[in-house]
């Protein structure tokens, strides 16, 4: 079931808190941030035109303000409370929205570059990707950016550590159906662009279902650590829309579970008494066709 703003219901209560997902949701390593802007072709590129799909409660949004280049921003975001949160930041450059991925407030052709930072598995659709393609200048690029700490990586993915495994097991065991990065499903909207047979070549050319985005995939990632103390990992992990929305004995089941694992034999803790965090930063980009 949807919500007022087209948003899943779990997505639409899981962030309803903007305040709590700001404070502790984490930003972007400067590395990654600069790798990712090289490859959308943007980097030294003064004041393009950045548009920004799903910016919360701008995360990314204030790297992007502060870049050097004085970057012109579409923040496109159709929660309200993260909306909200993101227009009181009254950052420059930066015009904040109402909007979908798949019906933007924007001109054809507007965008030298498209960004959806820790979202685009939200929206990972043939609609939003059409849209996606309209709001682009030829040759402009898509670009996706993620922050997975371990316990909420793809289950495939080797865990760090036996505890961080035990909440990342806990997390997949939540599942209610919704697309998460995790899942890795959002990769899927690429490879449906590519015809099977002859004969659908001959079909999409007719049709203009032609490719909108290039293939493969530019990805890269990146590795990080950060050291937390229980109460903020716990605040934290409380930002995941899934563990957001617990409520009496599953919310109780889920702060057990948080404790066993941070109690683990592998926990690395520093002199106050910190726990060490693993990450990684996943980059993923595209040209417009």
């Amino acid at each position: 079931m949807g919500s007022e703003s087209g948003l899943p219901s779990p997505a639409e209560e899981g962030f309803k808190n903007a305040s709590a997902y700001d404070t502790h949701r984490p930003s972007y390593p400067p590395e990654a941030v600069d790798t990712f802007m090289n490859r959308l072709k943007v980097a030294r590129y003064p004041n393009a035109n950045i548009i920004e799909i799903a910016s919360g409660t701008g995360k990314f949004t204030e790297l992007l303000a502060d870049r050097p280049e004085r970057f012109t921003v579409k923040a496109i975001e159709p929660h309200h409370s993260m909306r909200q949160k993101l227009v009181e930041k009254d950052l420059h450059g930066v015009e904040v929205v109402a909007g979908k991925a798949d019906k933007m407030p924007v001109a054809d052709e507007w965008g030298d570059a498209c960004i959806a930072a820790q979202a685009f598995h939200w929206f990972a659709t043939p609609e939003a990707l059409k849209e996606i393609h309209r709001v682009l200048r030829p040759g402009a690029v898509l670009g996706a950016i993620w922050n997975a700490e371990d316990y909420n990586k793809p289950i495939a993915w080797e865990g760090s550590t036996k505890w961080e495994q035990k909440l990342n097991d806990f997390v997949h065991s939540l599942d209610d159906g919704l697309p998460r990065f995790r899942h890795l499903k959002w990769r899927e909207v690429f490879e449906q662009q590519m015809p099977t047979s002859p004969v659908q070549v001959i079909k999409d050319t007719l049709f203009d279902h032609m490719p909108k985005f290039s293939l493969p995939l530019g990805e890269h990632s990146m590795k990080w650590t950060v050291w937390l103390s229980e109460e903020a990992l716990w605040s934290r992990f409380n930002t995941l829309s899934q563990v957001a929305t617990l409520k009496g004995e599953a919310r109780e089941a889920a702060v057990r579970i948080f404790q066993e694992a941070i109690h683990e034999d592998d926990v690395e803790r520093n002199e106050k008494g910190e726990i060490l965090i693993h990450g990684i930063t996943h980059l993923v980009w595209t040209d417009r066709l």
